[in-house]
This record gives structure tokens, sequence and C-alpha cells, in this order.
């Protein structure tokens, strides 16, 4: 978080607030990404993810237009895109980039903890963003929130244990609310979290589930059990067939234009 901020203040020198304000002006119309994940069925959002802080590199040497078009092409119902550099790997010019190759919506996925991310966001091409809870501070997460759906971006609310929740329902109201089963200080991963968390949601939210999921038959049991969407990253990148991949998790009409 301490590099995300020095970051954000290096890149405020480079692009001031004005200049983003301005392209805001040029930006096309948003894509609606919490409709996207309401459809039948579990929705797959799927991951654009150079490297991670525990598996290192992934799929080097692959493009994001043939990546996100895959992903597209297999049913991906919306695309996350890491733009965080340090940790990751990632580029705002990667976020631009999906976005102007495909129809679906795009999520932004970065450590977003100050307002200029957020006009960044919506600048770059972003239809939604993430906020982690356990990032901010309650009034913080309360700002960014409200700031983002002024400018009609969605927001994926993001946490990790039953704390995270309650604060994150006491500060906001949030409409999307992302269950994520990785464990940030040591990286290890528990897909019971979002069961085990599930049934602390408020009804009428819509509940992402994010990190562990790999097969069918993992997406069949959260359908089963109440949630809208899957967020699948690693599993899909170092897939040999993008497109074939994301189609088995997506369902058996995933892609299909009839």
């Amino acid at each position: 978080m301490e590099a995300t901020r020095d970051d954000v203040e290096r890149r405020r020198e480079i692009v001031p607030l004005s200049k983003l304000e301005a392209a805001l002006r040029e930006r096309p119309e948003s894509r609606p990404f919490q409709e996207a994940l309401t459809r039948p069925g579990v929705s797959v959002i799927a991951e654009h993810k150079r490297r991670s802080p525990s598996a290192g590199a992934i799929r080097e040497g692959s493009t994001v237009e043939d990546i996100v078009r895959a992903y597209e092409a297999g049913g991906a119902v919306a695309v996350s895109v890491l733009t965080d550099q340090p940790h990751f790997g990632g580029a705002l010019e990667d976020l631009r980039i999906a976005r102007s190759v495909i129809d679906i919506p795009v999520l932004r996925k970065d450590f977003i903890v100050d307002g200029y991310q957020v006009i960044e966001s919506a600048a770059w091409g972003a239809d939604a963003i993430l906020l982690i809870v356990a990032a901010l501070e309650p009034q913080e997460l309360a700002e960014l929130h409200a700031h983002a759906r002024e400018l009609d971006l969605d927001v994926l609310v993001e946490v990790h244990n039953g704390e995270e929740l309650e604060a994150a329902l006491d500060a906001i109201e949030p409409d999307i609310i992302g269950i994520n089963n990785r464990d940030l200080t040591d990286f290890t991963v528990d897909t019971a979290r979002t069961h085990d968390l599930l049934t602390d949601v408020p009804a009428g939210k819509t509940v992402v589930a994010e990190s562990g999921f790999y097969a069918r038959d993992q997406v069949d049991e959260l359908e089963r059990v109440g949630c809208d969407a899957v967020l699948i990253g690693e599993a899909l990148m170092r897939s040999d067939d993008l497109a074939a991949a994301t189609r088995a998790l997506a369902g058996p009409t995933a892609g299909d234009p009839h």
C-alpha cells in the first residue's frame, strides 16, 4: 500500500488531475458491469494477470489483445485487468487496450487508495473498479465508493472475513461484494471462506467468489449456494487454450452468439 501511494504521487506529477478530467469528456459510454454478473448461472470474470508475488511470471510473451479476446470468445461476461506494476507487472495501458478490443465490461484491479486513481480508472476506460476493505479506513472506503459511483463506475468491494464484511456494510451500501479466499498475509487459499461468508451477505447483493477456483464442479457448487459470479485468473492464464478453458468454466452455451 505504501508503494502504491508513492506511485500515485509520482503519476499525479506526470499527469495532472486536470488532464485526467479533460480525458473524461472523451470517455465512451460505460458498460454495465454489475448487470453482466447477474445473468442466469454463475458468470465468469476472466482476469489478465502478467505475474503475481506468489507465482512469479505467468504466460510470458502473450499480448493483452489475444488474451482478452479469447476470454470473450469463451463466454466470460467481463474481464479483470491487473494494472499494478510493482507486484503484478500490469499497466494502465493494458486496461486501455483491453477496453478497445472487446465488447464486455472491464474491471480495473489495483490497490486503489486515492481519488486520483478513481478518475484515472474512468479516464483509461474502466467500467468498474476494485476496492479492498482491508486496505482502507471506513471513511476512505465510503469516499472512494461514492466518487466511483458519481463517475458511473461499478465497484467490486472485496472482503476476506466477517469483520471486513461488517465494516463494508456499515460504511457503504455495496451492490457488489467480492469474497476473496486468499489470505493476504501468507497467500494461502481456502475456498471455504466463500461458503462461510456467503450466509452473512444480505439478500439482494451481487456476490463474486475470488481466488482458488479452477474446475467446473466448483463453479456448479457456487451456483448451488447462490453466488452470482466467479473471478478466475491464474487457472485461465496458464491454460493451453484460453477460450476453451473459459468455456469449460462458463458452461456449454457460453460464448454462443445464438
